[in-house]
This record gives C-alpha cells, sequence and structure tokens, in this order.
C-alpha cells in the first residue's frame, strides 16, 4: 500500500485513540491507502474509520500485536499507559514496534515513555500536531516529529495525509516542547479575541463589524477568521474543547514553572480556562472561555456601589 504516489507503508499501521482529532486523522490515513487497525474505548467512534476501510480491532492489544507501527492520539499520560499496558508490565510487546505519540502529555513523561520502550527493544517518536478537529479534517495539522533519525524517516510519510508542513525538532522530547510554545501563541491568542468581542459588546458594538474589520488587518490568520466567525454566531460546536485547552495550558504552565520561566499570560490563561470549565462548558470550543470573561465583568458589576 502507499501513502500519496510513491511511498511505501511497510504493513499494517495501528491508530489508538479516535477522539475529535484523531477520528478525522484516522479517516485521512485509511483515505490514502494505508492499513489501519484501529481501536477506540467509546466504540461509536470507530464507525466513520471502518466506513473508510480501516479495520476495527477488538482491544489494543491486538492493534499492537499486529501493527510494526503503531500512531496514538489518545487524551492523557494515563490513557497512553493504559493502552500500552505499562503498569502490567506490557511494555514488553512492544519489542520491534515503533510508537508515535501525537497527542499532548507531559514532556518528562514522554521522554520516560521513550526511555522504557528502548529498554524493552522497541523505538518511540513523538509526532504531536498543531491544529484542531477543521484542520485534522482537511488533512492540514503541522506535525512536530521528535526521536532517532531511522525511525523519523519511517514515520515521516504517514504524517503526509495528516499535514500539510512537518517539522524535525531534534530528540524526544523536543517535539512535545515546540509544541508547547506554539499552544502558547494559539491560547493566549484565542484568549484575547474573545477579550476583544467581549470588551465591543459591553459597547454595543456591532460584533459582525469588529469581526470584518479584524478580518481585513494585518493581524489576520487562519485560526483568527475562524474563532471572530463562531464568536459572532456564538457558536461554540467544538473545534478544540476547553477541557482539553486548559489540560495544555497545565501542562505548559507545569513545564515552564518547573524550568523557572516566567509565563505571565499564560497563567491568566490558566485561571479563565479553569472558570469556564466550572461554568459548565467543559466540552464547548475554546472561544467558551468568552463565558468566563463575561462572569468576570457581571461579577465586577455586582461589586460597584
Amino acid at each position: 500500500m502507499t501513502v500519496g504516489p510513491s511511498v511505501a507503508v511497510p504493513g499494517e499501521v495501528g491508530f489508538l485513540g479516535l477522539g475529535v482529532m484523531g477520528q478525522p486523522m484516522a479517516v485521512n490515513l485509511t483515505r490514502a491507502g494505508v492499513p489501519v487497525v484501529a481501536w477506540n474505548r467509546t466504540p461509536s467512534r470507530c464507525e466513520p474509520v471502518a466506513a473508510a476501510g480501516a479495520h476495527i480491532a477488538s482491544g489494543p492489544g491486538e492493534v499492537i500485536d499486529r501493527c510494526g507501527t503503531v500512531l496514538l492520539m489518545l487524551a492523557d499520560e494515563a490513557a497512553v499507559d493504559a493502552v500500552l499496558g505499562r503498569a502490567e508490565g506490557g511494555l514488553a510487546r512492544l519489542r520491534n514496534r515503533t510508537v508515535v505519540q501525537m497527542g499532548t502529555i507531559a514532556a518528562d513523561h514522554s521522554l520516560a515513555l521513550s526511555n522504557a520502550i528502548a529498554a524493552v527493544g522497541g523505538t518511540y517518536v513523538e509526532a504531536p500536531v498543531s491544529g484542531s478537529r477543521g484542520p485534522a479534517e482537511a488533512g492540514q495539522l503541522v506535525g512536530m516529529l521528535a526521536g532517532p533519525r531511522p525511525a523519523l524517516d519511517r514515520v515521516r510519510p504517514l504524517l503526509d495525509p495528516l499535514c500539510s508542513a512537518v517539522f524535525e525538532c531534534g530528540a524526544v522530547p523536543s517535539g512535545l516542547v515546540t509544541k508547547f510554545a506554539v499552544n502558547i501563541f494559539l491560547i493566549t491568542m484565542v484568549t484575547g479575541l474573545a477579550e476583544s468581542f467581549h470588551f465591543a459588546e459591553e459597547y454595543g458594538i456591532d460584533p459582525a463589524l469588529l469581526g470584518q474589520i479584524l478580518d481585513a488587518g494585518p493581524m489576520a490568520s487562519t485560526v483568527s477568521r475562524t474563532k471572530a466567525r463562531k464568536l459572532v454566531e456564538n457558536d461554540f460546536d467544538v473545534q478544540a474543547a476547553i477541557a482539553d485547552v486548559l489540560k495544555n495550558n497545565r501542562l505548559i504552565a507545569e513545564a515552564a514553572h518547573a524550568r523557572g520561566v516566567a509565563a505571565p499570560l499564560l497563567d491568566v490563561c490558566h485561571a479563565l480556562y479553569g472558570e469556564t470549565l466550572t461554568l459548565g462548558h467543559g466540552a464547548a470550543d475554546m472561544v467558551a472561555v468568552v463565558h468566563a470573561i463575561r462572569a468576570r465583568t457581571a461579577g465586577a458589576t455586582t461589586r460597584r456601589p
């Protein structure tokens, strides 16, 4: 089988984790001709992947046993360890396997996992991606690779149906640390956009007009245009969920504080996304952070004499 016009794929490729982003990624990989063996804890998430032609495994063990390369797009460190059977000594089955970690987890956890997999004769590659559901569906994510050279050469063709650009970042955990740096900009930018729209609404400015002005200006980007449109339309359908953004924010803040790196904007965002989650918007898109900003305004108004 091939990815694209000329890149051979040796054998079946596993895909574990079919969430908001993992599902369209697995679909795109399958449609590109890769023989995908997929699994997800919630079976209904497997249906579009099966419809695209992938084999749905009975469990993660079947995926690992059948596939020389296994892609992970899982929620957190606990989910990664669980599907790999790390606590039960299950890493031994990863001998001669290449594990490609594409989700966002703590950098120190990723490094420890890399060492543990190498110790049993397997190979570990980081390939976190920047983007949300829309870019995942369009195959327009940005990949950040880290790991040993021979493994990067094997893995990179698999990213072609998923990413518009792929960058090599060095040794593990450089892929995740680079993703953290990218996400600082993303999180603070979208939070600032939400604050801009809230300021405008408090002064009675037409949000559609503000969106048009921002779109026409030098700060406009694909992300700003997409998120501004959602704010104009009060559309909180998930592309990147508040709960996931909060998790990412926490991981980055912990990494910054561990190194003694100041992250004042990120700290403010961390608080706001936590407040948004508390308000009940954890499953909404990250622009729902505007609810926390609105709540702060309401609180400040209440406290005025």
